[in-house]
C-alpha cells in the first residue's frame, strides 16, 4: 500500500492567478485557487515546475496520442455493439458522455514514451476504459448518483438492473480484448486490477459512515479504488513494448502516484466546487457519509462541537443544505482542504519523479504536464 507518512509534500514555487483572473473568479473557484496553490496565500507548496507561465494542461497529452487514440476508440465503439439495443444505447451514453479518457490515454502516452510502434496497445487502451466505464456504472448504483459528468447518470434514466448488467457487458467485453492480446503477463495486470478495484469499493463500502476511519485506511481505499486501474494502464505499455522491469514499474508508480492524487483532488473539489464545475451535484460525498481526507482531518482537528457535528453528519442526520455549508466552514477553518490538496502535490510530485529513468521527449513533458493539470484542475 501507498501511505502517507511523516515526509513533507515538496515546498516549490507557488503559480499564482492573474489579478484579472482573481478579479473575475467565482467564490467557489476563489476558494479552490486558494487551497490549491493558484494564489499565494498560506500554501506554500505546489508541484509546478519552476518557470511555467501557463496553467497547467491536458492538451500536450491530447496532441501526443490523438492519432492513436481515433484507433482506440474505434475499438471501444466496434465492442460496445450487442444486438441488445439497449447495451450500445446505455453503454454510449457513459462512454460518450464527455469523459477526458485520461486511463486510456495514459496506456498511449506510455507506449509513446518507451517509442513502442506496434498496434497492440489500441486494443489494450480500450480494454482499461472498459474497466473503468463498468465500475463507473456501478459506483453509480451503489451511491444512488443523479449526475456524472454533469448528465443524469445511466441507472437514473434506465433502473439499477440495466446500469448494472450493462456493467458487466463491458467487464466481460474487456476480458475478452485482454485474451485476444495473447499475453498471459497483461491478463495478470488487468485482471488483477479489476479485482483490486472491486475490493477497495467494498472497503469504501464498509468504511461508509464510520467516523473512526483513519487517514492509512483512506489511502488504503483510493489506491485501490482508483489508482489501481491507473497503475495498471501505464504498466502494461512496458509489458507489449518488452521493457525491462525496472521500466514497468517506473511506470506503475507514475500511475499509481497519478491515481492517487487525482482522487484526493476530486474528494477536495466535493467541498469548494458546485455541480456545474464538478460534473456531479456538490455535497455527494459529504450527504452519502464518506469519510474522505477532508472530513478525516476536519474531525481530528475539530473541538467537542464540531467532531458532534461530523457524527451527526457521518450518520446521515445532518444532510441538509445549512448542514453542508456547515461543513464547508469546518473543513476550510481547519486548513483540511488545504492539506489535502498538499498531499495531492506530494503523491503528484512521486509520480513526476517516477519518470526519472526516461529521456527528455515531447511523451515524457506531456505525461509530467497531465500530473500538474491533475492536481490543479477546478472542474
Amino acid at each position: 500500500m501507498v501511505g502517507w507518512g511523516s515526509e513533507p509534500a515538496p515546498r516549490n514555487k507557488v503559480a499564482r492567478f492573474s489579478p484579472r483572473r482573481v478579479q473575475h473568479a467565482t467564490p467557489r473557484a476563489l476558494a479552490f485557487a486558494r487551497a490549491s496553490g493558484h494564489i499565494a496565500a498560506s500554501m506554500s507548496a505546489t508541484i509546478h515546475r519552476i518557470g511555467r507561465d501557463a496553467d497547467p494542461s491536458l492538451d500536450p497529452m491530447i496532441a501526443l496520442v490523438a492519432a492513436d487514440m481515433n484507433l482506440v476508440n474505434q475499438v471501444i465503439l466496434d465492442r460496445m455493439q450487442s444486438q441488445i439495443p439497449l447495451i450500445p444505447e446505455l453503454a454510449g451514453h457513459l462512454i460518450a458522455g464527455g469523459g477526458k479518457r485520461m486511463r486510456p490515454m495514459l496506456t498511449v502516452a506510455s507506449a509513446k514514451l518507451l517509442g513502442y510502434s506496434g498496434t497492440r496497445h489500441h486494443k489494450l487502451a480500450a480494454t482499461v476504459e472498459f474497466i473503468h466505464t463498468a465500475t463507473l456504472l456501478h459506483d453509480d448504483v451503489v451511491d444512488g448518483s443523479d449526475l456524472r459528468r454533469g448528465k443524469r447518470t445511466a441507472n437514473l434514466i434506465w433502473g439499477n438492473p440495466a446500469s448494472v448488467l450493462v456493467g458487466d457487458f463491458l467487464f466481460s467485453r474487456s476480458f475478452e480484448l485482454m485474451v485476444e492480446d495473447g499475453s498471459l503477463k497483461v491478463l495478470k495486470i488487468l485482471s488483477n486490477a479489476s479485482a483490486v478495484i472491486a475490493e477497495g469499493e467494498v472497503n469504501q463500502l464498509t468504511a461508509a459512515r464510520r467516523i473512526d476511519l483513519g487517514e492509512e485506511r483512506y489511502i488504503e481505499i483510493i489506491n485501490a479504488k482508483t489508482a489501481a486501474l491507473f497503475a495498471a494502464a501505464c504498466r502494461i505499455a512496458a509489458v507489449v513494448a518488452e521493457r525491462p522491469e525496472a521500466e514497468e514499474a517506473a511506470l506503475d508508480a507514475y500511475g499509481r502516484n497519478l491515481g492517487i492524487a487525482f482522487q484526493l483532488v476530486d474528494d477536495a473539489i466535493d467541498y469548494v466546487s458546485d455541480a456545474g464545475t464538478m460534473g456531479k451535484d456538490a455535497g455527494d460525498d459529504f450527504r452519502e457519509g464518506k469519510m474522505t481526507l477532508p472530513v478525516i482531518l476536519a474531525y481530528a482537528r475539530g473541538n467537542d462541537a464540531d467532531r458532534a457535528f461530523w457524527k451527526e453528519a457521518v450518520l446521515g442526520r445532518r444532510i441538509s443544505d445549512a448542514d453542508f455549508a456547515q461543513a464547508i466552514d469546518l473543513v476550510r477553518s481547519s486548513r483540511a482542504v488545504d492539506d489535502t490538496l498538499a498531499r495531492a502535490r506530494h503523491y503528484g510530485q512521486r509520480a513526476i519523479d517516477s519518470l526519472g529513468m526516461f529521456p527528455t521527449s515531447a511523451a515524457k513533458d506531456a505525461m509530467i504536464e497531465a500530473v500538474e493539470f491533475a492536481v490543479a484542475r477546478a472542474y
